[in-house]
């Protein structure tokens, strides 16, 4: 498969002349042309899908937005990326901030938004400064469709990622995701309680779901059909970690297979080992070393039964133990559930709670009959999606790796002296190949 890069340049872009010089623009004067309708029309034609985690096609979501009458409309970009292993949000904004200012103007233009908003966790720092320069650059040179730009730096917490959380913090509160997703109670909604004319409805879009708008604008929906997938068109930035030889991000046409993401980008293992499980973020069912040849896009990896997730992928090897991962990652999605909703919470604990138990000793048969009783549960009446995470990820474990819980049976603590903790990305060492990891405890860990 022919390689593509779309999105991802050698170095990063310097400023609004040198974007400008690298086509940058094309986008929305390309939208200018068409006007919103075509916009919307082209970026649904184009097939591009969500890169945030759930893959639903973003040209949808803009018609439904478009269609409406319902309040002032804002459309938002989700950059408060969280998910353990991956790091491609915060990679594209050091690296190209303008082509995510243009794919958010460009969508503020298509479903006539009033004013855009930028999600970030204020501790990303360097993104915030890359992000905040360059709208003030393309602010000057007219190249933000006349619609404000506001970045919101926000906490450090998991559900702060999770759209609906996203739109809590906007509007100064906790992120606790509220019940209406953003199409039907969105931003500043004067207080309604319930959807109807004051709704303000909100388009969310993530980072890399907005960086790839100007291009599909600039090339037209067939360039973009004609790479990739059937089911997922295009490039997808991806995050792999873990016990690779290289640790680090890029940009893959979407349906090449996962062995090239570990064996190729990642270099592959250290010799003599080989993988045992591989993790796409803590919400996606982990993936056996059989599924290496499965195709990166959205449709086979549901096929496997797991899922694309973000595009982070951290890889284990035979060194590891599978309960000891199992544990970490429910504590990961237990300390990152809000609370709102009883079985998520309680369910979370009580998962990772037995997972636990296997991992320092003296887990037994009644444990797994609870972990399997929660697994059923812990979605009920849930207002995000971390519940069905717990509960993919949990039943993969069950389901693939029952050997590895049986060998923990009523048995003394776990012999392997390897300590794992959810590998949440603090920052990128160029120098050594290499990511620096968030202490456990922190990034709702």
């Amino acid at each position: 498969m022919a390689a593509r890069r779309i999105l991802l340049g050698d170095e990063p872009v310097a400023s609004l002349d040198e974007y400008r010089a690298r086509g940058g623009g094309s986008g929305l004067a390309a939208a200018d042309r068409l006007g919103p309708d075509g916009v919307v029309g082209m970026v649904r034609a184009s097939g591009l899908r969500g890169r945030g985690g759930a893959g639903f096609p973003a040209g949808v979501k803009w018609a439904g937005l478009r269609g409406g009458e319902r309040g002032r409309r804002s459309v938002v970009c989700n950059a408060a990326e969280g998910e353990p292993g991956t790091y491609k949000d915060r990679w594209l904004m050091r690296q190209n901030p303008y082509q995510v200012l243009e794919g958010l103007a460009i969508a503020a233009y298509a479903v006539g938004a009033e004013r855009a908003y930028i999600g970030v966790k204020a501790k990303f720092v360097d993104e915030i400064e890359r992000i905040t320069t360059a709208a003030a650059e393309m602010d000057a040179a007219g190249l933000l469709a006349d619609v404000p730009v506001v970045i919101v730096p926000g906490p450090d917490d998991y559900l702060f990622g999770e759209e609906k959380g996203l739109l809590e913090v906007i509007e100064g509160r906790d992120p606790l995701p509220r019940l209406y997703p953003p199409y039907v109670m969105g931003l500043f909604a004067n207080g309604a309680a319930a959807p109807g004319d004051d709704a303000n409805p909100a388009v969310v879009n993530n980072v890399e779901t907005l960086c790839n708008v100007p291009h599909i604008l600039a090339n037209g929906a067939e360039w973009f059909r004609s790479f990739g997938t059937v089911d997922t068109p295009g490039t997808m930035v991806f995050t792999v970690c873990g016990d690779v030889r290289w640790e680090g991000v890029a940009e893959l046409e979407m349906g090449t297979p996962l062995a090239t993401l570990v064996y190729g980008v990642g270099r592959g293992l250290e010799a003599g080992r080989r993988p045992r499980l591989i993790v796409g973020g803590a919400s996606n069912r982990p993936l056996t070393p059989g599924a290496l040849d499965t195709p990166l896009d959205f449709g086979s990896m549901r096929r496997v039964g797991a899922g694309l997730g973000s595009g982070g992928f951290v890889v284990y090897d035979d060194t590891v133990c599978v309960v000891q991962v199992a544990a970490a990652m429910s504590a990961f999605l237990f300390r990152g559930s809000c609370g709102q909703c009883p079985p998520c919470k309680l369910g979370t604990e009580a998962i990772t709670e037995r997972f636990t138990r296997f991992a320092v000793g003296g887990g037994g048969v009644d444990d797994l009959q609870e972990i399997a009783g929660w697994i059923v549960r812990v979605t009920d009446a849930n207002r995000c999606g971390l519940g069905a995470g717990q509960q993919a990820f949990a039943q993969g474990i069950l389901e693939d790796f029952a050997a590895d819980l049986a060998d923990h049976l009523d048995a003394e603590p776990c012999s392997s002296d390897r300590r794992v903790v959810a590998p949440v990305i603090e920052s990128w060492d160029s120098a050594r190949g290499r990511f620096s990891y968030a202490t456990p405890g922190s990034c709702g860990e």
